[in-house]
């Protein structure tokens, strides 16, 4: 399903994150949409500061993606371009990190010395490609910490699109082929940076086993391009079709190009490419995050790594 709110488009962002300097950090250009993602059972989102320290060091290899024009680079300090999440997406009190900034519109995750891993219908070709910048460290260091700037070193441009796949099962021959791998094909694009990534490792993806129902996951990225998050407590609902598995993964758009973890052996099974709605209106005429229960829902879509693994080093 397609929701109004969905990596990080927003019609409207005018405000600043709290203690940006309104000059320095203008509110973000709507970007693009993308399918939506939704909360199961309870909300598992946490911040950076928060997570177990064996997710932080996979986070660290976690990358946020930019539009070109929302990212400044003066000196060692890049100021990203940031609104604050709550009024810009009109949320009600009492939402969760209603309070935070927003401005990534996909994620990724470094697979290679320069090679970054997301979704295909976030970067659709070489020209968006060239208008992408990829921020490594948005994310919240300590509680209340709200990130509005990065250094410079950590922001580096795409390249090239070495291999993209997008495939939502739309059209005449494209329905045929979900017929017949049981849903959509592939969502995913590797990208080249234009240099080696420094003082970031690499991560390794499950190459010798494929994800089965029961699979305990959790995800690391940007959503509604949040600083980064990382909800666990997931499982596979469903790995029958050929090219993705469903999950009750915590996620929203901005999410997409978010790697999927094995809970067991911390490898990537995969990407998250789609998923429920993000947002419902309430009777009060704000938003407020679409929960359902655990098991509820149509789940998270995730592009199995198989489908894109013969490309990674």
């Amino acid at each position: 399903m397609r929701d109004a709110v969905s990596d990080g488009a927003y019609n409207s962002l005018a405000d600043s994150a709290p203690g940006a300097e309104a000059a320095a950090v203008p509110a973000p250009e709507p970007v693009e949409t993308g399918d939506s993602k939704s909360i199961y059972g309870d909300d598992d989102r946490l911040d950076y500061y928060a997570a177990p320290a064996s997710m932080k060091t996979l986070s660290n290899s976690v990358v946020s993606l930019w539009k070109s024009a929302s990212v400044t680079t003066t000196g060692n300090k890049a100021a990203l371009r940031v609104g604050n999440f709550g009024r810009s997406a009109g949320l009600c009190p009492g939402q969760k990190f209603a309070e935070q900034p927003i401005g990534a519109f996909c994620s990724g995750t470094l697979v290679g010395e320069d090679i970054v891993m997301t979704a295909g219908h976030c970067i659709v070709d070489q020209a968006a490609c060239s208008n992408t910048k990829l921020v490594f460290g948005y994310a919240l260091k300590k509680a209340g910490d709200y990130p509005d700037s990065v250094a410079a070193g950590d922001v580096y441009s795409c390249k090239s699109v070495i291999k993209r796949d997008l495939d939502d099962g739309s059209g005449f021959f494209h329905a045929l082929v979900s017929i017949y791998n049981g849903g959509p094909g592939p969502d995913f694009a590797l990208i080249k940076l234009d240099r080696k990534v420094t003082g970031r490792k690499p991560l390794a993806v499950n190459r010798n086993s494929r994800p089965a129902a029961g699979d305990k996951l959790f995800v690391i990225g940007h959503p509604v391009g949040l600083p980064l998050k990382v909800a666990s407590s997931a499982k596979v609902r469903s790995a029958s079709p050929t090219y993705f598995f469903t999950a009750d993964l915590d996620t929203f758009g901005g999410n997409s190009g978010s790697a999927v973890f094995s809970a067991r052996t911390n490898l990537i099974e995969g990407i998250l490419v789609r998923g429920d709605v993000d947002f419902i209106d309430s009777p009060a005429g704000c938003k407020i995050a679409s929960v359902v229960p655990q098991d509820g829902g149509r789940g998270e879509s995730v592009t199995k790594i198989s489908a894109l693994e013969k490309f990674i080093p």
